[in-house]
């Protein structure tokens, strides 16, 4: 099978990795006033160019930055869209094999219009684009992230007493996003999306349903947002979808398989790719896939990020060749389930834990479709 030669690739990732110590010391000392936003640039840039060697030395073929520039995977670009403030923190309970992590992201609230003030990544998409000769991927949160957890409670009535025109607003915002990023030359683009995910959990659902709004429906008008937002993208431009149930410090915050959004993720969503985690059973089976319709590329996320149990090739294979009877190999590539690190914390797994998954993503691919 020859190489793909756009993305999603054979072997790929969903993007953060683990921090190495000097930065994290860099950050801290910059929260302390130690030294300047300028200098931790330059400790970040640092970090970036190492890690960009990591990851081509390993033979993959879409490269990130490790998203090294952020604390969270997605309120540090969503705050820098005008309307949006943060602030204080709702507790979540997020739970691995050892029982319940509490987690207290801030809070985001739409307190005026939403409009694109500045150009959010282009500058570190521009560093990302010099430093690799690959493919550079920029990870962004999706659009739904300003929607799902606060609801409408969250969103200003007196900015939008009519909701349709807040998605509207939002969907022009990220398309003026990324058009500063395809008229820099990005051709990759991927949008993390805990809610679709969260709308497979029975009590995610019951959440929503709690503020006000339809579980069947929302994954629909997601998905209009998310086409809304992308509808004038570059033909050569690649969008694909990450669904997270959850992912800091080695635990998770959502399960069930995707059976209550497949056929809308599938068919009424227009991105290119999926990246899905299928790591453990909480996940589901494979089933979904049957609405996965031609030309759509899935990438299963089969290797765990939050486990540093390395998986076996012979299982991986297993696996693959299960989803194959839904969805034409052709169509399938392989990841680590999600990122290793989407909030600076990290997940609870070594450095070295994190090199030998990758390589086990790209050996395998190369042994199943004959290229990464």
């Amino acid at each position: 099978m020859s190489q793909r030669s756009v993305p999603p690739f054979r072997a790929d990732h969903v993007g953060s990795f683990l921090r190495p110590k000097a930065l994290l010391d860099a950050r801290e000392k910059q929260q302390t006033g130690e030294i300047t936003r300028t200098q931790l640039r330059v400790v970040e840039d640092a970090a970036i160019r190492d890690i960009v060697k990591f990851q081509e030395s390993l033979g993959l073929q879409g490269i990130t930055d490790g998203e090294f520039r952020r604390t969270y995977f997605h309120i540090d670009f969503l705050e820098q869209l005008e309307g949006v403030e943060t602030g204080g923190g709702i507790t979540v309970a997020f739970h691995n094999a050892a029982g319940n992590v509490e987690f207290s992201p801030p809070v985001m609230k739409i307190t005026k219009k939403i409009q694109h003030a500045k150009n959010i990544q282009l500058a570190d998409f521009q560093f990302l684009k010099q430093t690799t000769s690959r493919t550079p991927k920029v990870t962004i949160p999706s659009p739904t992230m300003l929607h799902f957890r606060g609801g409408r409670g969250a969103i200003s009535k007196d900015a939008y007493p009519d909701l349709e025109a807040f998605y509207d607003d939002v969907a022009a915002a990220y398309r003026a996003e990324l058009k500063s990023l395809a008229d820099a030359g990005c051709r990759y683009v991927q949008m993390d999306d805990t809610n679709l995910a969260y709308l497979c959990d029975t009590k995610m659902r019951e959440g929503a349903r709690s503020r006000g709004d339809d579980p069947n429906e929302l994954p629909r008008r997601y998905a209009r947002l998310i086409n809304a937002a992308i509808k004038d993208r570059p033909a050569d431009m690649r969008v694909c979808v990450h669904l997270c149930r959850g992912n800091y410090k080695s635990a998770w915050a959502a399960e069930g398989g995707y059976e209550p959004v497949a056929e809308v993720l599938f068919n009424e969503l227009a991105v290119d790719g999926y990246f899905l985690e299928y790591d453990d059973a909480r996940s589901g089976d494979f089933q979904p896939l049957r609405h996965v319709p031609k030309g759509k590329i899935v990438v299963l996320g089969i290797v765990s990020t939050k486990l540093g149990e390395l998986e076996s090739k012979d299982f991986l294979k297993r696996k693959i060749d299960e989803a194959a009877k839904l969805v034409p190999l052709e169509q399938l590539c392989l990841s680590p389930q999600c990122g290793f690190s989407s909030t600076v914390h990290g997940n609870d797994i070594a450095v070295e834990s994190q090199a030998a998954k990758l390589r086990l993503v790209v050996e395998t691919a190369q042994e199943v479709w004959g290229t990464a």
